[in-house]
């Protein structure tokens, strides 16, 4: 018997072993067990990667690929690296998103300036934040969520009379008061007057 021979079941039990392994671990990460896949939150990847969540593996969809080499057309490939740097910056991971999001072939895109700005913010570089802000408002004067975090931006450092200014804007851009974004600054301005 040559010794390949002997070594496939070694390598097939290796193989199946593993498998169990990433598949209980995604399972009991909250994922799929059926795809391997974890639906709980996005992976982190290394610095200079990105989630791809199309990318197939041998144990379904899903896997950290390099930024540069992805091969997806431009439009999809900004909006998955500006996927992944929003989810990372949701996620409290600030840093982490700034470096997902500074892979992003367009830095002008506003979506992308919003998530620096908010970004920035959370890790408490004010001037970076707002830099970025007013850089998303430049290239989208009626992109109302920057208005939002624009505004908390502005209440953080103590300036209401210019956050009333964009909860202004976002109402004028909601056409109203009922859009989310209106109400949230709207309640953020009241606490930030209230004794504390």
């Amino acid at each position: 018997m040559s010794s390949n021979v002997k070594s496939a079941p070694a390598f097939l039990g290796g193989l199946l072993i593993g498998s169990a392994l990433a598949l209980g671990t995604a399972f009991a990460n909250g994922g799929d067990a059926s795809t391997g896949t974890n639906s709980a939150a996005t992976p982190k990847c290394k610095t200079g990667q990105v989630w791809d969540a199309n990318a197939k593996t041998l144990l379904g969809k899903g896997k950290c690929v390099e930024a540069a080499d992805l091969k997806n057309p431009e439009p999809e490939k900004q909006s998955m690296i500006y996927d992944y740097g929003k989810s990372l910056a949701k996620s409290g991971e600030y840093a982490l998103a700034i470096s997902a999001l500074r892979m992003a072939p367009d830095q002008n895109d506003p979506r992308v300036l919003n998530y620096l700005g908010y970004s920035h913010r959370k890790l408490g570089k004010m001037d970076e934040a707002l830099g970025y802000y007013q850089a998303a408002i430049a290239q989208d004067p009626d992109f109302s969520l920057v208005r939002e975090y624009l505004g908390e931006a502005y209440i953080q450092i103590g300036l209401l009379e210019q956050a009333r200014e964009q909860l202004s804007e976002i109402e004028r851009i909601c056409g109203g008061r009922s859009c989310g974004e209106y109400g949230e600054l709207a309640r953020l301005i009241v606490d930030s007057q209230s004794p504390q």
